[in-house]
């Protein structure tokens, strides 16, 4: 019997530009331009956040515009909607996915529609009876729907109105899918007539499933973990692992250590560790949901930064700001800045600039502040676009 293979030992600065080259920033753009561009980039990533946050622009069109420089808010829309290569579902959020992935999460739908789901247990027969009307007659919103009698709320974040809860219902048992949006507006469909499918496709079957979920954190994170690759998933851990040790075996998955990891085991495959470097000049101002920050102790383990979301805290206790944005400057996190679109004004408002990393020495700030500057007049456009 074979020894397993000893891990690389892999310093902090190595691990950041394999995860970047993996998250494409480590270039000027990636994907090109236009609706195609959107669609290789929900592809290459395996998924895009969705979040209701705006006092920036929200984080789907954030996280696309870091990565497609040209990006326009029409050009999510026109994949949604007319190509139908992304389409809506639940990952480890409400996310953008590809088309092409329908599969894989087929069997979470189908699941759904046996068993239930636990947030829509109060949705009632008569409810579902009253939507799927609705929605044979033709897609609608819930804006179409204005015979509701309003109830109580079970959670904070559920709608009052029994109509919403049975099309959300609808929409997670994967009889209808969210065919348009305009701003957090859903437009809603049957799920054959907008792909224009006679029937569902064939789920895939759970090794396909485990596979997806390697395979997806492979191509988007460079080097990879049990709990970033399961991130909120921990009932598929069991079977990923076997799966990485397979790979190991096979010589297709190497091993590695990341300096202050400890016991945390990584893993990647060997053209990933193919020495690389990111560009000096290159600036991102990044969404707390983008991929590269949303698992915080990922990010804190690579890059050192450990982002505090505090949108949800009181005013007086924030250090960061209500929604600050961190800063990339190369393969480094120097700086949060808390911002606000003032969409009345036109104009984009600091409210904090927060120093981190490089950017708390008085030499790097000089070099440093007017490269962020110039990304920030590019943001503010974006910010007010259309």
């Amino acid at each position: 019997m074979s020894r397993a293979p000893k891990p690389l030992p892999l310093p902090t600065t190595q691990a950041r530009q394999i995860w970047l080259r993996a998250q494409r920033l480590d270039t000027a753009a990636p994907f090109g331009e236009g609706a195609a561009a959107v669609a290789d980039a929900i592809a290459h990533l395996g998924y895009v956040q969705i979040d209701t946050i705006n006092v920036i622009e929200r984080c789907h069109h954030h996280i696309l515009f870091s990565r497609i420089p040209s990006y326009r808010r029409a050009d999510l829309r026109h994949a949604q909607s007319v190509d139908r290569s992304v389409f809506e579902y639940w990952t480890h959020a409400l996310s953008y996915v590809p088309s092409d992935d329908f599969r894989f999460f087929l069997p979470a739908m189908r699941e759904h529609k046996r068993e239930g789901h636990r947030w829509y247990a109060s949705v009632t027969a008569a409810d579902t009876r009253k939507v799927m009307r609705l929605l044979r007659a033709g897609p609608l919103t819930i804006r179409d729907i204005e015979d509701d009698v309003l109830t109580e709320k079970e959670h904070l974040w559920q709608s009052r109105k029994p109509s919403k809860r049975a099309l959300q219902l609808a929409f997670y048992t994967g009889v209808a899918t969210i065919s348009a949006r305009q701003g957090m507006l859903k437009t809603y469909d049957l799920m054959t007539r907008h792909f224009g499918w006679d029937s569902l496709p064939k789920p895939a079957s759970p090794k396909a499933i485990t596979a997806y979920l390697l395979d997806r954190a492979l191509r988007s994170q460079g080097i990879v973990s049990l709990d970033s690759i399961c991130h909120l998933d921990a009932p598929s851990k069991k079977a990923v692992a076997a799966l990485i040790a397979s790979r190991v075996r096979r010589g297709e998955l190497v091993p590695a250590a990341i300096e202050g990891a400890g016991k945390q085991e990584h893993w990647a495959t060997p053209a990933a560790l193919e020495p690389g470097e990111v560009s000096p000049d290159l600036v991102h101002i990044l969404s707390p949901f983008d991929p590269l920050i949303i698992q915080r102790k990922r990010t804190n383990l690579i890059f050192g930064y450990n982002h505090l979301f505090e949108a949800y805290v009181p005013k007086a206790k924030r250090k960061l700001g209500y929604f600050a944005l961190p800063v990339l400057v190369g393969d480094e996190i120097v700086a949060a800045l808390d911002l606000k679109t003032d969409r009345q004004a036109k104009k984009l408002l600091m409210q904090k600039w927060t120093w981190l990393g490089q950017g708390k020495k008085t030499a790097g700030r000089k070099e440093l502040k007017p490269k962020i500057e110039e990304e920030l007049d590019r943001f503010e456009r974006f910010q007010l676009a259309e």
